[in-house]
């Protein structure tokens, strides 16, 4: 693996040697370049949440349709985390249910107004592209400002971006406005 240095690498949970969730912590941990798109048949939430622990950069299901694993893997491979549908309602669920919602930090405070918007949008499910649109700027613009909130905020990936939107209250369950991104 360390030889090849992988961009993306698909990952099942279940496999015969060894289960995908650890197969996807050691390659993370010998890798941290390696992006790793889980794609099973398993639509189960201990998988999705183990899997996002050990450094997953997305879950799909295998029954996703092919231009939908084409766009998975392009989107990984740029930083974006792909979930399956309705994966993402239930993570931010669960993470809502066992968090209680602070006011604001230093680090949201910290932001600018455009950046609080990348997030927020960000949030909503949008892509780079997505964001560039609603906000009318460049898919490049968008690549900085989210380099900037990573940094910022100390987050490893776009993942733990939407975490902090929602903890932190930039964005709320049901919200309108969503992004076509879903």
């Amino acid at each position: 693996m360390r030889d090849n240095r992988p961009d993306v690498v698909l990952m099942d949970v279940r496999m015969p040697r060894m289960d995908g969730i650890e197969a996807t912590r050691r390659i993370v941990a010998a890798t941290p370049t390696a992006r790793v798109l889980i794609l099973t048949t398993f639509d189960l939430d201990e998988y999705v949440y183990a899997a996002l622990r050990v450094g997953a950069s997305g879950y799909l299901l295998k029954d996703a349709p092919r231009a939908s694993l084409l766009q998975a893997v392009r989107a990984v491979a740029a930083g974006d985390l792909p979930l399956a549908p309705g994966v993402t309602r239930r993570l931010v669920a669960e993470v809502l249910a066992h968090h209680a919602l602070p006011k604001a930090s230093a680090a949201l405070s910290s932001l600018t107004e455009r950046e609080r918007e990348v997030l927020r949008t960000l949030a909503r499910g949008g892509s780079n592209a997505e964001i560039a649109a609603d906000l009318v700027i460049s898919e490049a613009t968008v690549k900085t400002h989210v380099a900037r909130l990573l940094a910022k905020l100390g987050l490893r990936d776009r993942l733990q971006l939407v975490v902090f939107a929602y903890e932190h209250g930039v964005v709320t369950p049901g919200e309108d406005g969503q992004t076509g991104a879903g």
